[in-house]
Parts: structure tokens; sequence; C-alpha cells
């Protein structure tokens, strides 16, 4: 097993030191979902909803969540992040909507980070768009289903 490199040799919690790391190509991308009933699905999808365009807005605030994960997440580097895509699709099989973010950067760390924070922030937009219908909404499934670049090379999720 790794070692945590959060923690120094005493166990405290640092940032990690990434200032002697290479910068290279880096992306990685993450999935979760809000589960819901099919009739809120259909008002989402049908744009019916009061507060406007659910997936506009999520899709709005996953890429700000991206942007801001250094802010959110207490020893995360701020990068310099180059993209950052985030999808909502319909799923009647759920019932609801699936959320895929990838983010990129080149850069001396990670932005797996970044992805799953996008996801988070997406599905809880989508949440609360419209909770005023239906308040027993499910978020979940939320996971890195890709990285690549750095020292630890790629990793792909297994179906």
């Amino acid at each position: 097993m790794m070692a945590l490199t959060h923690f120094d040799a005493e166990g405290h919690a640092h940032m990690v030191d990434v200032s002697d790391k290479p910068s290279t190509a880096r992306e990685a991308r993450a999935s979760g979902w809000v589960k819901m009933s099919p009739e809120t699905l259909e008002m989402i999808t049908e744009r019916r909803a009061k507060k406007g365009d659910v997936s506009g807005v999520a899709r709005l605030a996953g890429i700000m969540g991206a942007k801001r994960t250094s802010d959110l997440i207490p020893l995360c580097h701020p990068l310099p992040i180059t993209k950052v895509t985030v999808d909502i699709y319909p799923d009647p099989s759920l019932p609801g909507l699936q959320v895929v973010a990838t983010v990129k950067t080149a850069g001396q760390t990670g932005v797996e980070m970044e992805a799953l924070t996008a996801v988070s922030t997406a599905c809880l937009t989508i949440y609360d768009m419209v909770k005023a219908v239906q308040k027993d909404m499910e978020i979940g499934g939320i996971q890195l289903l890709f990285k690549d670049g750095g020292k630890s090379g790629r990793y792909e999720a297994e179906r």
C-alpha cells in the first residue's frame, strides 16, 4: 500500500510539495447521478422547472466548482485549469440525470479532485433547482472514471 502523501512523518496534515515535479498534461473524468421520479425527470427534460434550465445551470455550477476546488478542499493545490466540460444526460432507467465531468491542465499535480468536485457541485445544483417538487431525490455514484498524467500514469475505473 502506498504511503499517504498528505501527512508528514509526525502524522500532521500538510500540503504536498510539488515544486520539483515536472509539469505534464493531466486529465481526469468523474461521474455521478441524481435519482428522481420519472415525473421530475420529465419536468426537467421538458424545461418546465420554475427555476429555469436545470441542466444548463448545473453545468455552469459544475464548471465553477472545478475552478474553486482548492477553496473547498483544504490540501488541494490551486491549479491553472485549461478545460472543464460537464455533460448531463437524462437516464430514464435510473430514472434521473447522469453527470460526467472532464478536467484538463498542464501542471505538477492532477485534476482528479477538480473533476469530482465538478460532478458533486452539478449534482447538488440539480437537487437545489427541483427540491421544491421532490425532496427525496438521491445523489450517488460519484467516482473517478479516468485519470492520466503524472508519476502514477493512467487509471481507468473498472466497468
